[in-house]
């Protein structure tokens, strides 16, 4: 189900780009604006993972540098089937975790500081999980495809905005949909986040086999990403396992949440529990 509302999204996030596109005239000005979009993300997708760890000033550690992090991935990837990803810890005091990368054979795996201090052992497996249920789904090729479209948009109703002409030469395209087709591409693109979220959340739980631990380590590091502030670029916020930016949201935040809320998260994985063994 999950999967299927994830298509309908992405379905939505192109059939915007179609109408700006029109909107433009001739879909001139929407070319050249998904080309300038997919040239800045094929960009990042092949050195996303230099520049996020460099976005939270994380540093990779070796197997001797931090042992039982690595046991445990180590462990939690074998049963996912997928290679060893690098390692890496980020200074921070707010307890958050994030993957990144452009593929499993690239991939890597950060916590910050604050998380080891937090959380135990079967809620760190939880966290870990998770980061690789991200890795396993192919969550960061559908990051990258949909921050094209959703760039892409955005380009063009600039691009309108500034000198685009309709089909018929006439200067003016509605400025509703100049104004609102970012904003709606941006939701979109929100929503599609929110629900890797809930598919990342049950891998972390099978592979951890303990759903409650995941549960618990959630509600810590939202109860702690409300109290202590991250500072990163608003930009690779959506990676963290919780909105590292919740100490500075309010009012409508939620609607522009690129995560699902940690009740609901809790109680999913809740329900998983007394579902039975997953694993």
């Amino acid at each position: 189900m999950n999967d299927l509302k994830v298509f309908v999204l992405m379905a939505g996030l192109t059939a915007l780009f179609v109408v700006v596109g029109g909107a433009v005239g001739g879909m001139q000005g929407a070319v050249i604006a998904f080309l300038l979009a997919a040239g800045s993300n094929f960009f990042m997708y092949f050195h996303s993972a230099t520049t996020v760890l460099r976005a939270y000033r994380a540093q990779t550690v070796t197997p001797a540098e931090a042992p039982e992090l690595h046991a445990i991935v180590d462990q939690l990837r074998q049963r996912a089937g997928l290679p060893m990803p690098t390692l890496a810890i980020a200074p921070h005091q707010q307890p958050n975790a994030f993957a990144t990368g452009r593929n499993p054979a690239h991939a890597v795996v950060c916590v910050t500081q604050g998380i080891l201090d937090l959380v135990d052992r079967e809620e760190i497996a939880g966290v870990l999980g998770h980061e690789l249920g991200h890795v396993k789904n192919h969550d960061m090729l559908l990051q990258t495809f949909t921050a094209t479209l959703a760039g892409a948009i955005g380009f063009a109703s600039r691009f309108a905005m500034f000198g685009g002409m309709r089909n018929d030469g006439r200067r003016g395209v509605n400025p509703l949909v100049l104004l609102l087709a970012p904003v709606a591409a941006m939701l979109i693109q929100f929503a599609i986040s929110r629900r890797r979220e809930f598919a990342a959340d049950r891998v972390g739980a099978e592979l951890s086999g303990k759903p409650l631990a995941l549960a618990g380590a959630l509600r810590k590091l939202d109860a702690a990403a409300h109290r202590i502030p991250m500072q990163i670029p608003p930009a690779v916020a959506p990676l963290a396992q919780v909105d590292p930016l919740a100490a500075f949201g309010s009012g409508m935040a939620r609607l522009f949440s690129t995560h699902p809320s940690t009740e609901e998260r809790v109680a999913r994985l809740e329900a998983m529990a007394r579902s039975g063994p997953t694993s």
